[in-house]
């Protein structure tokens, strides 16, 4: 409740608003919502809303890109599992609030759970947990916490004297165990029955504190714990949190938001942070303060640990894993590409050219590679290598291999150059790299010498400072090698003019050569955005260079003629947008229907 933006009114039992009366002021859509009982605690949170200052909020069962727009939203939107989101405004800042409603957002049940904990622990230790799968752990923890608990709609029970009961009797057992150590109880017949505990001990709670205290222990014992809601949220792309404070999202829709979640001692985030690195199985301690793996759900977490390394305290940063890519005509909705552009690239990767996507952080690199792998051909093996596993393919013979890093001397260490080396003896028709940074950029080189394609993302904002890093240090892949690079997308986050930030193609260029007298590189930019009026302009039509020397020839077009190579571009064109106006725009619908277009020999 400290990092909720406003004060909270009295609960709808006790204050002057009853559920009813604020239920009857919702949408006919929202009464259905908080209707149902999982959903009452948003009912009650809205009771508890200033509503005279914010008014009630809208209610959306999805939300788009649409309301993006919005300059001061007031909203409510479900997340699942009876978890909403409210999306507050603040006047006064640029970020807005982002409000977790959970079912135990105005219990105070610090005692409670206390007193519950010390319960579970017996229940517990008579059953087999070893259990990894979540599932089964969040159902023998239902049926532990239905063992301990006693729901009663009128529950008085006094929870802070029920702990120090419990705490008494720990208490009285561990100096009977001090004692029968030292050989005063030495009759262990004596001893069982001084450490048999009592059975049938339970707690009565009410039924609201009841789901609070199920939602809690599933939330911190097998969840992520306050970050739990966030991950919920597909909305989201990245979470983050710099230290004491508050943590902060990156949303879909409404950008940069500041949450009510907010770590405000040293003590709680650290050990907050050493518990996610924990449930992720990599051990963070003041030796090895840096993590860099996967959550469970496929998401990239960072953690950096410790004062002496961050001086605001311990940070992390998670980057949300996508359940289902974003296809490329979704991010021709989106505004980042344009068919011209999208049937560019369905032809060069058609053709086994090699591509690298290219830009700033957060630019949305990996998520534009994701999209054109839906243009590889349908009977590819790929081989895909990562530090961790972002990239999604919807091919079906996918060999996913992801490099491995210990924290001992065993030499048991697995890196992209290891991967990347063997990848090249498994006969892969397309080498997928995360990202190229070090000497793996050198071997990847080598693959496409030998006539493997290969595509990557890479960090550089521009052609020049790709080729500059190319050929630098670490990666060190020799001048007259960077030709062998096809196609290159720069890709940035820009302001757009009237619509606020976005993702775009700035360029996609033609990488043609290598000057060994001037010792300059030939390429040239066949498609670049236009800021003045977020629009592509072709500016390489009827003068690029891979369409016409290398895709016309390979598709039996004459020397004399090659300019047709722009007519079967419209064509492919043509056929992205009528797939997308027949709403056929999901990743892997828009994979299976290109295979049937192909094998139909559709052509317009």
């Amino acid at each position: 409740m400290e990092g909720l933006p406003f004060n909270p009114l009295p609960a709808p039992i006790n204050g002057r608003r009853s559920r009813e009366e604020v239920r009857s002021r919702l949408s006919s859509e929202f009464q259905d919502f908080v209707g149902k009982e999982e959903n009452r605690h948003i009912l009650d949170y809205i009771c508890r809303l200033p509503l005279e200052e914010i008014a009630i909020p809208e209610f959306h069962l999805k939300i788009s890109r649409a309301m993006k727009d919005v300059k001061h939203p007031n909203l409510i939107y479900p997340v699942g599992k009876g978890i909403a989101v409210h999306i507050y405004p603040d006047k006064e800042d640029i970020r807005n609030y982002y409000i977790p409603i959970e079912p135990c957002l105005f219990q105070n049940m610090e005692s409670t759970l206390e007193a519950v904990e010390k319960l579970l622990i017996d229940v517990i230790h008579n059953q087999d947990i070893n259990t990894k799968d979540p599932e089964e752990k969040k159902k023998l923890l239902e049926k532990a916490l239905e063992k301990v608990c006693i729901i009663n709609e009128n529950a008085k029970e006094n929870t802070e004297k029920k702990s120090k009961d419990i705490d008494r009797e720990k208490t009285v057992q561990r100096e009977r165990n001090s004692k029968m150590r030292s050989g005063l109880l030495g009759n262990l017949k004596e001893a069982r029955k001084a450490f048999k505990m009592k059975k049938n001990e339970s707690i009565r709670i009410t039924p609201e504190e009841f789901k609070a205290i199920k939602y809690l222990m599933i939330r911190d014992k097998i969840g992520m714990g306050l970050l739990e809601p966030l991950l919920m949220d597909p909305n989201i792309e990245d979470i983050s949190c710099s230290g004491l404070g508050r943590v902060f999202v990156e949303h879909k829709v409404f950008s940069s938001l500041k949450t009510s979640i907010s770590f405000q001692e040293l003590e709680e985030l650290n050990a907050f942070v050493i518990q996610m690195s924990e449930k992720v199985g990599k051990p963070i301690t003041y030796r090895d303060p840096i993590v860099d793996t996967a959550l469970p759900d496929g998401s990239r977490i960072n953690i950096v640990f410790g004062e002496d390394v961050s001086k605001q305290g311990s940070n992390f940063t998670i980057r949300k894993f996508m359940g289902t890519p974003i296809s490329i005509l979704e991010l021709i909705d989106f505004g980042t590409i344009d068919y011209t552009m999208a049937a560019y690239m369905w032809m060069m990767l058609r053709a086994g050219m090699n591509c690298f996507v290219s830009g700033e952080t957060a630019s949305g690199k990996t998520t534009m590679m994701n999209a054109i792998t839906t243009f590889l051909p349908p009977e590819s093996k790929i081989v895909s290598i990562e530090d961790t596993p972002e990239l999604q393919v919807p091919h079906k013979n996918w060999t996913r291999e992801v490099t491995r890093t210990t924290r001992d001397d065993s030499g048991s260490d697995v890196s992209m150059f290891d991967l990347l080396k063997a990848a090249l003896r498994q006969r892969p028709n397309e080498i997928m790299i995360g990202e190229i940074r070090g000497v793996e950029g050198n071997i990847a080189f080598q693959a496409m010498q030998t006539g493997h394609p290969v595509m990557s993302t890479f960090h550089a904002a521009s052609v020049e400072k790709l080729i500059q890093r190319l050929t630098g240090d670490p990666i060190n892949v020799p001048k007259n090698y960077v030709d062998n690079l096809n196609v290159v997308i720069i890709q940035s986050a820009v302001n757009v003019p009237g619509k606020g930030m976005g993702r775009r193609v700035l360029s996609i260029n033609e990488i043609i050569g290598y000057d060994s007298i001037n010792q300059a590189f030939n390429f040239m930019d066949i498609f670049k955005w236009d800021p003045a009026t977020d629009t592509f302009k072709f500016t390489g039509k009827n003068n690029s260079y891979l369409l016409e020397q290398k895709i016309a020839p390979r598709l039996g077009i004459p020397e004399n003629q090659v300019r047709k190579i722009y007519l079967e571009l419209d064509k492919k064109a043509k056929i992205l947008r009528k797939i997308h106006q027949a709403k056929i725009t999901n990743f892997y619908e828009l994979f299976n229907t290109l295979i049937q277009i192909e094998e139909a020999g559709i052509t317009s």
